[in-house]
């Protein structure tokens, strides 16, 4: 974000910004409304026009886009004693860089929903909230002010909730939905704490006025700036799935495929990164929490990468690489490397909708079937889903020349040049990283078939509508690296360069922090060949273990050792989860069910229920419609108040 903030430049301009979440949002509305009555032809238009036509705005934006950031005030939003907080947009290098990620990833992911979806009876449904999440991450993203952002963040948070758990008559669906919704809960509880410390620090939840301010302060580590940028950090620890916060994310696979490829891709993951750069000058005033983010993502990148080693259902291999690369983005962020950050995020988005897309594509093909150790060979049945998932694999390796390869060396070399051991353990990730996505590739496409025979007569490639879209991320996963050259190959950036005004601000709060020395070119190569040699030895290895030995996965009737079943069970975190919180948490609840509820609060409440209805039952006998009944009663009490007079007197 620039210091200069501007107001847009013309009423067209502004109508564009508003356009870009109102589209889907409409789209959510009609299909919505019309899930039972609107034909399916017409849904799938409204629900991949809406998301089209705003990706073509965004697009349109980022092109007439001069430099300058501009922010579109829509009207007073909340107007109270001090607080003012305007309903406006910011649009920046940063907002439109994610504005093209969220609209043009969901949309492909929308197309491909058309033909995976395409049997559902709530086929209407599922595109309205598909177009509800997209509306709420662009509200997250547009929004110029940190309640506006918390609003959007809110949105996905619900969004996830309803399409995680969207095949609700299945138990552990919606059981994996409510987890995801009360993690969440616990990490935007530290978000919207640290905006309370915002506005009362700044007096103003506004970007351009907080950092502003912000900018002013030079000395680093303030105790109110560091409390302020760990509360925010909980909440991106929530939202982007770190730990001890991570647990939601994978069960989030239970969701239908391509919501798990917008979750995990383009949307909700992605948020705290985001907040995170968005904060960046911040964070650039806490290097304290800086560190701290360093140490939580790398042990996050670490821990996700072994349990991917174990896994045998292609989404959960999938997911916690998710969760691993996730540690990969925030280990950037904390060592200070922005830009090389949402780098990752971009690269990262193209690779892995591709990949769970591609899973799609398998368990479409293998009607529902999930395990990797009941499928191989399926390379010649399924050819363009194979060559576009090996496409995705060599990217997130880390091979060159794919996309994962540039934006993963230059993350690591960032972090080569803060710490050592940081760089040691992120290779060592990358090692894991690489190997367990070639022990999914090969168990899956290579050797031979090991399903049932009705799973192999129904062995087919995908339609066009679902491999369409897996051609289009295989084209992004493989060119997408080229937009961030390490400055051995050239010295134009192109993301770097564009994204540099973002940290404008950070930039004049603290600019000894931007003056590390860089690295030579022959240290560059060093790390380059380090990381390229860690990821074949890797995928040599993964070889010879699933191709040439034919080695398959024990089934759990077997058993396993007890290394392997420690990870195979996920460290049994979930279990520990269950033991020290839900279950306490649980009982507490049931017993306050029992004792104060049942025993206390329902009989005070029904006792004056009870005396109403007998009170009532009681009088009503004196309602006999004889005129001279009430004449006799009327007196009588004029009696009795007179007298009553004449005695308190």
């Amino acid at each position: 974000m620039q210091t200069n903030l501007l107001p847009a430049t013309n009423s067209s301009m502004a109508l564009f910004c508003l356009l870009i979440p109102l589209l889907p949002f409409i789209g959510f509305i009609i299909n919505g409304l019309g899930n039972r009555s609107l034909p399916k032809s017409l849904q799938t238009l409204i629900g991949c026009g809406s998301v089209l036509a705003s990706f073509l705005i965004s697009l349109y934006l980022f092109f007439d886009f001069n430099g300058q950031s501009y922010a579109v005030d829509l009207f007073d939003w909340i107007n109270v004693g001090n607080l003012r907080i305007p309903f406006s947009f910011l649009i920046d290098q940063l907002s439109l860089v994610m504005l093209l990620l969220v609209t043009g990833v969901g949309f492909v992911i929308h197309v491909y929903s058309a033909g995976y979806m395409s049997h559902d009876e709530n086929f209407g449904k599922f595109f309205a909230f598909l177009n509800l999440f997209i509306f709420s991450m662009l509200l997250l993203v547009l929004g110029s002010n940190y309640v506006m952002m918390f609003v959007g963040w809110e949105g996905v948070g619900l969004c996830s909730y309803l399409l995680i758990g969207f095949w609700n008559k299945v138990t552990p669906y919606n059981n994996a939905a409510k987890k995801a919704f009360i993690i969440n809960r616990i990490g935007d509880l530290g978000f919207l704490l640290g905006i309370f410390l915002i506005f009362i620090t700044f007096g103003s939840v506004s970007y351009g006025d907080v950092f502003q301010q912000a900018s002013q302060i030079h000395e680093v580590n303030q105790p109110v700036i560091v409390t302020i940028t760990l509360l925010l950090f909980v909440g991106a620890m929530g939202k982007s799935a770190q730990l001890p916060l991570y647990t939601w994310l994978p069960d989030a696979m239970a969701g239908p495929t391509p919501v798990s490829a917008l979750i995990h891709a383009a949307t909700m993951v992605t948020a705290g990164i985001y907040m995170v750069i968005r904060s960046n000058v911040l964070y650039t005033l806490a290097p304290g929490t800086l560190e701290f983010i360093a140490i939580i993502g790398l042990a996050t990148a670490v821990f996700a990468a072994t349990i991917g080693l174990a896994q045998n259902d292609i989404k959960k291999v999938l997911a916690y690489s998710t969760v691993s690369q996730l540690g990969y983005m925030f280990l950037a962020l904390g060592v200070m490397a922005y830009t090389s950050s949402m780098f990752h995020v971009l690269t990262h988005a193209f690779f892995k909708a591709l990949l769970f897309l591609g899973a799609g594509s398998v368990i479409h093909a293998m009607s529902g079937e999930q395990d990797i150790r009941s499928m191989g060979g399926l390379r010649k049945k399924l050819p363009i889903t194979f060559i576009t998932f090996l496409i995705g694999t060599l990217a997130i390796s880390g091979i060159p020349p794919f996309a994962g390869f540039f934006s993963k060396d230059e993350l690591l070399a960032q972090v080569y040049e803060h710490s050592k051991i940081m760089w040691a353990f992120g290779l060592l990730t990358s090692f894991m990283t690489a190997f367990y996505m070639f022990r999914l590739l090969f168990l899956t496409f290579f050797g031979t078939f090991r399903g049932t025979d009705e799973q192999r007569h129904h062995l087919h490639e995908s339609p066009a509508s679902m491999t369409f879209p897996l051609i289009i991320l295989a084209i992004l996963s493989t060119i997408g690296g080229f937009m961030g050259l390490p400055a051995v190959f050239s010295e134009n950036h192109i993301l770097s360069k564009f994204l540099e005004p973002v940290l404008g601000f950070s930039r004049a709060a603290v600019p000894s922090a931007f003056e590390k020395a860089h690295l030579d070119h022959a240290t560059e190569y060093m790390l380059m060949a380090i990381s390229v040699a860690v990821a074949v030895v890797a995928i040599i290895a993964a070889y010879i273990t699933y191709v040439s030995k034919r080695t398959v996965p024990a089934d759990e009737k077997e058993g396993t050792f007890g290394l392997h079943n420690l990870i195979y069970n996920k460290y049994y975190i979930d279990e520990i989860y269950n033991a020290i919180i839900v279950r306490p948490v649980m009982w507490l609840s049931t017993g306050l069910y029992r004792f104060v509820e049942k025993g206390f609060i329902d009989p005070i409440v029904n006792g004056f229920g009870k005396v109403t209805l007998a009170g009532g039952r009681n009088l009503r006998f004196l309602q006999t419609g004889a005129i001279g009944f009430y004449i006799f009663a009327m007196v009588i009490s004029i009696a009795l108040i007179l007298l009553l007079n004449f005695v308190i007197r």
